[in-house]
């Protein structure tokens, strides 16, 4: 964790005073299938399962699919997290499927990871109807290691270089992506901290690099331009690539509060939709799992949460 972070521009980004009241969940029922096998991968030296546990309301009429994408730092990737959050969506009449994927514990790469994701989302789509929800528009949800991988199943849409395993005759395009802290430019990704943090970022084997090169590596997307560019979904943006809605913390201290601001720039110059949400006094999503459960809070209120249900309902119509 960074032990300073700079101001943030609010250029462009709408900023949430994340008080208020904060979600509440038990008024719709919602049903829980878990660890349903979605794929089967190449991983640490063997085959690996990869499940995924689905959320289904018991509300009237169609229930498009939102994929979640859990954080973890590229490390781990628990669809068990966030319980609370997934419900609240659910509830509000969508399918929610929580993924697992590939990460750099198994020697993994973000290649393993987007094609994990769009694997989950051409499964989902060839299974929809005996699952019981419309898979005909998705949206991708992820927060912090997740936002990246949905800003990254996003923005490559109509690409094949992502696509493996089964169900290739089924589209993984996505028609909406929520991206809650995510990093985006990875040599950037240290910008806005103390110049030791920022260090220990861009060295070698940091979580950063080993998720892009691999384990073992001596190389750094801080000196490695074409490694870097690869792994930015900015660069992926087309007239295909699907819109955006980005949420951050300015008090972030895992992921600069810039990343969100770097890839709305990207977006707006390739005419893609996006939308920057800037939470006033929020620091990374993802420490409640680090020990610090009041850090979630802010991300949990009804100002924040309506935030993603009201787009999520723009763009697949719940």
């Amino acid at each position: 964790m960074a032990k300073t972070v700079k101001p943030t521009s609010t250029r462009s980004s709408t900023v949430i005073i994340p008080n208020g009241p904060q979600i509440r969940c038990g008024r719709t029922h919602v049903t829980l299938r878990r660890d349903i096998t979605y794929a089967s991968v190449p991983a640490g030296g063997a085959q690996r399962d990869l499940r995924l546990d689905l959320q289904l309301p018991q509300t009237k009429g169609p229930k498009p699919l939102v994929v979640y994408i859990t954080g973890g730092g590229f490390i781990m990737a628990n669809k068990a997290n966030n319980l609370d959050q997934r419900t609240y969506v659910a509830e509000q009449g969508y399918a929610v499927a929580s993924i697992e994927y590939r990460t750099s514990a198994t020697g993994s790469t973000y290649k393993d990871g987007v094609a994990d994701v769009k694997s989950a989302i051409r499964y989902l789509r060839a299974h929809a109807d005996e699952l019981g929800f419309d898979a005909e528009d998705v949206a991708v949800w992820g927060q912090s290691a997740g936002g990246y991988l949905a800003a990254m199943a996003g923005a490559t849409n109509g690409e094949d270089r992502f696509e493996q395993g089964d169900n290739l005759d089924r589209s993984s395009d996505v028609q909406a992506v929520v991206d809650q802290f995510g990093a985006h430019d990875l040599s950037k990704v240290a910008d806005d901290f103390d110049a030791e943090t920022k260090a220990a970022y861009m060295a070698p084997g940091s979580f950063i690099n080993a998720y892009v090169f691999g384990p073992n590596s001596t190389r750094s997307v801080a000196t490695d331009r074409a490694a870097n560019r690869a792994a930015n979904p900015a660069t992926h943006l087309s007239r295909s690539s699907a819109p955006v809605i980005l949420l951050h913390g300015d008090d972030d201290h895992i992921i600069s509060p810039s990343q969100s601001l770097i890839l709305l720039d990207a977006l707006k110059a390739k005419r893609v939709e996006g939308t920057r949400y800037l939470v006033r006094g929020a620091d990374h999503g993802d420490l409640p799992f680090l020990g610090d459960p009041e850090a979630g809070r802010k991300w949990t209120t009804q100002k924040v949460m309506g935030t993603i249900v009201r787009f999520l309902d723009r763009k697949l119509g719940g």
